[in-house]
């Protein structure tokens, strides 16, 4: 199984083995319960879906790691972040949201294992390979799995070789390794500012530090 479809089956299993009151906890994804990020998954699903069939006739523009883009923080402003709250809410019965991102996420599963890896596909008004699309979204999966299991510790983590692809390209988008004495998960979430680091992370990132957090768009 390819990394995309090991971090995404991981992700889902994660997600229906969420107790329904933890739906009503926080997230890793600062102002985010866990139910609004299950309800971002929803619509990340439905974004792989859709790329898929969207084919585009010209060049690439983009590769998995210049696919993502450094950006502020976000506000809460953003018309989108508002509405993923409101939209989780209505669901009401956290059995409802699961169902969702199961049927919609599985299908998103199906479609990525069918793909043309050399396909080249139109999305957020870039052009790249399906393959490096679905590479690129091995980061967000993995983040997002971090995030759903932020306050659970004694929840599932994401397997491993996913981890060590999401810091890979992590360190390519920060142009720059994170200290050989950082776990995967710990570079992921002190590099996305996630986590705050200690003076001791702060000295052996070093130049680094200054960088971050990389929140990525």
């Amino acid at each position: 199984m390819d990394l995309f479809s090991r971090s995404w089956t991981a992700l889902l299993e994660a997600v229906a083995e969420t107790p329904d009151e933890d739906f009503e906890r926080p997230s890793g994804c600062t102002g985010w319960l866990v139910r609004d990020l299950v309800c971002h998954l929803v619509i990340d699903a439905q974004d792989v879906l859709i790329t898929l069939v969207t084919p585009a006739e010209t060049e690439a523009t983009v590769d998995a790691v210049t696919y993502w883009n450094l950006v502020e923080p976000p506000t809460g402003e953003d018309p989108l972040d508002a509405l993923i709250p409101r939209l989780a809410a209505a669901y009401g019965d956290p059995r409802l949201l699961k169902f969702h991102l199961d049927d919609v996420g599985s299908a998103a599963g199906r479609a990525a294992r069918l793909a043309d890896r050399a396909l080249r596909v139109s999305t957020r008004d870039v052009v790249l390979t399906a393959g490096d699309y679905l590479s690129a979204y091995v980061l967000e999966w993995t983040l997002h799995h971090l995030d759903l299991i932020a306050h659970r510790p004694s929840a599932t983590e994401p397997p491993a070789e996913t981890l060590a692809a999401a810091r890979a390209s992590l360190e390519k988008i920060a142009g720059t390794p994170f200290p050989a004495s950082f776990s995967d998960s710990d570079a992921l979430l002190i590099g996305t500012g996630r986590r705050t680091p200690t003076d001791a992370d702060k000295a052996a990132l070093g130049d680094l530090a200054a960088k971050l957090p990389l929140v990525l768009g």
